[in-house]
C-alpha cells in the first residue's frame, strides 16, 4: 500500500524549518502533498498564487512531493487524495496545545486519517514565518531561515538592504 500525507499550512513564506520537515517526510512517507491553505480569515503577506510558486520551486528536488492548494476541512481535502496522514511540525511546547487539539478534532471528523508530528531540527526549531517576516520587515537578514527564493521576495517587498 502506498501512503500518502498531506503536509497543511498557509506558507507565508516556506522557511527552512518547513524545507526540514518535508526533506524528512520524504523518507517516511511514499507521497507528500504540500497543502497550502486558501484561509480568507488570514491576510497573508504572500499572494497564494506566488506562494504555490514559491514552494513549487523549492520541493522540485523531491520526486515524490507535490503542491496544492485547498480550502474547507483539512480531513475532507486529506480524505479526497486518499491520505492515510496528516504531517505537522512541533517546534516548542507552545505548538502542543494548539496541534493537540486540532488532531483530536480531525480524528474525530475522519478516524482514517492519522496527525503524525515531527519536530524540526535544532537549527530551524525556532524558526517560524511569522518571526521571518517581522525580521524582514525590520530590515534583518533572513538569509539562513528561508530559501534563496524566498530571501529575495522578502528583499523587493521589503526593500530591505544587503547586510552581506
Amino acid at each position: 500500500m502506498q501512503v500518502t500525507a498531506v503536509y497543511p499550512g498557509t506558507f507565508d513564506p516556506i522557511t527552512n524549518g518547513h524545507l526540514d520537515i518535508i526533506s524528512r517526510g520524504v523518507r517516511l512517507f511514499d507521497r507528500i502533498i504540500v497543502a497550502l491553505l486558501q484561509n480568507s480569515d488570514k491576510e497573508p503577506l504572500l499572494p497564494l498564487a506566488e506562494r504555490m510558486e514559491i514552494v513549487r520551486a523549492v520541493v522540485a528536488r523531491f520526486p515524490n512531493v507535490s503542491v496544492e492548494s485547498f480550502d474547507g476541512l483539512l480531513v475532507d481535502y486529506a480524505r479526497s487524495r486518499g491520505a492515510q496522514a496528516i504531517v505537522r511540525g512541533l517546534r516548542a511546547l507552545s505548538d502542543f496545545e494548539y496541534e493537540f487539539q486540532m488532531a483530536l478534532m480531525n480524528r474525530r471528523l475522519e478516524p482514517g486519517v492519522e496527525t503524525v508530528y515531527m519536530m524540526p531540527s535544532e537549527a530551524t526549531s525556532y524558526v517560524s514565518s511569522r518571526l521571518v517576516k517581522e525580521v524582514a520587515r525590520l530590515g534583518g537578514d533572513v538569509s539562513g531561515l528561508v530559501p534563496g527564493e524566498v530571501v529575495a521576495r522578502l528583499k523587493a517587498r521589503y526593500r530591505v538592504r544587503d547586510r552581506s
